[in-house]
């Protein structure tokens, strides 16, 4: 992708990793209304232009929208499955402060994110084998290029102990 535009860094993989605000489960819509001219939108914009992006990756989930021009002070709205609604009021907040005090309210914390991370690294682990409900497999049969299960069919004959033992003591 070539990098033009303004800010072309902001499209860049390593740019939108780097984004801290993964919201919880319970948000669904986010808006942001603000207004392209005045300083009291100024934090609001920049919060548009830099740290939205990084909430659209981080947060595929969620809706966001933002208006323009439509309000005379800027505020972020935030809607949540069960019908409630968090007003954040924005004006006059540096775009750093927005993403802090929207993290803090509405942001998985760092512990749950650990412990999220955890819990995926551990389910899809291939090493791991055990019931369905905890692993990605029950036996070491259903990796590809393993042998069967001997219980759903037999061994070949030189694979069996009792087999090796009667040509052991045959040679002997």
């Amino acid at each position: 992708m070539p990098m033009k535009g303004r800010f072309p860094i902001r499209r860049t993989l390593e740019y939108l990793h780097k984004g801290d605000i993964i919201f919880k489960n319970r948000v669904k819509i986010m808006t942001v209304n603000y207004n392209t001219h005045g300083e009291l939108s100024d934090g609001a914009r920049k919060f548009v232009f830099f740290n939205i992006p990084q909430i659209q990756y981080k947060n595929p989930w969620v809706q966001i929208m933002m208006f323009k021009n439509m309000t005379p002070s800027p505020f972020v709205k935030f809607y949540l499955d069960d019908g409630e609604q968090v007003l954040v009021d924005v004006e006059g907040k540096d775009h750093k402060q927005i993403s802090q005090h929207v993290k803090k309210i509405l942001g998985k914390s760092e512990e749950v994110l650990k412990a999220e991370a955890q819990a995926k690294m551990q389910a899809s682990n291939p090493a791991n084998f055990g019931p369905k409900k905890y692993c990605l497999r029950e036996c070491i049969c259903e990796v590809e290029g393993q042998m069967p299960c001997p219980g759903t069919k037999p061994l070949p004959k030189e694979m069996t102990g009792k087999y090796r033992t009667q040509m052991a003591a045959s040679q002997e």
